[in-house]
């Protein structure tokens, strides 16, 4: 089922695909910082089928508790995958966030494994002079385990952190991004996650990651006027 946040006649359409398996925050703060006219959730692990893709101007694939190596054991990551394929096909613009992230390059022939460290803080990374940064300061909060050690086919990198090469990418010819950091985790979020955050260095006033998504709310616009 969508979950409607907004509409008004001839904007544009974003689809947030939330993969909590167990429910969370995250997918509803990526749809409510997402500017666009009609921006919609569809919960992948307790859905029934696919989400359409019609009329669908961008689409945002959220972070996930799972792996996408838990495909055995969690088939709906078969579908999704058979999903982002569908959306690459299209050309439809996708943002992948974490596990989004991830999914999107092993989509494209990436390898993804588990660090073995769990990184649950606000990290420094250097990011490429793109678009989809423009406004983002270096500092962004992240929360995993799993990195991207290879990316995918036709995707370059454009963020690197210290502990991971793969931090952000993009594809070459096709409106894709993807980024391991997660631009809706912001200080009114954070009580939900007291148990798993840690402090660091850096304070969540260094950080402007929330300014991904509006970014990408604006390529699907600048797209979408493009097509029309």
């Amino acid at each position: 089922m969508y979950i409607k946040l907004g509409t008004e006649p001839g904007g544009i359409v974003i689809l947030v695909v939330d993969n909590a398996v167990e429910g969370g925050y995250m997918a509803g703060e990526v749809a409510r910082l997402l500017p666009g006219d009609d921006v919609r959730m569809y919960n992948y692990p307790n859905g029934d089928d696919d989400p359409s893709l019609e009329d669908v101007d961008g689409v945002v694939i959220g972070g996930s508790g799972a792996g996408v190596y838990d495909e055995p054991d969690q088939p709906w990551i078969t579908r999704q995958k058979e999903f982002v394929e569908a959306v690459i096909d299209e050309e439809i613009p996708l943002l992948g966030i974490c596990f989004g992230h991830q999914l999107v390059n092993e989509v494209l022939g990436g390898t993804v494994v588990n660090s073995g460290e769990s990184r649950n803080y606000l990290v420094e990374a250097s990011l490429a002079e793109i678009p989809l940064f423009e406004g983002v300061r270096n500092v962004v909060p992240v929360l995993h385990s799993d990195i991207v050690t290879e990316p995918g086919e036709g995707m370059e990198v454009v963020g690197t952190a210290d502990y991971n090469r793969y931090f952000a990418t993009r594809h070459h010819e096709r409106p894709i991004w993807t980024v391991q950091y997660h631009p809706e985790f912001t200080p009114e979020i954070r009580p939900e996650y007291s148990d798993s955050w840690d402090e660091s260095e850096y304070s969540f006033e260094a950080s402007t990651a929330t300014r991904t998504l509006e970014n990408f709310s604006q390529c699907c616009q600048q797209r979408t006027s493009v097509s029309d």
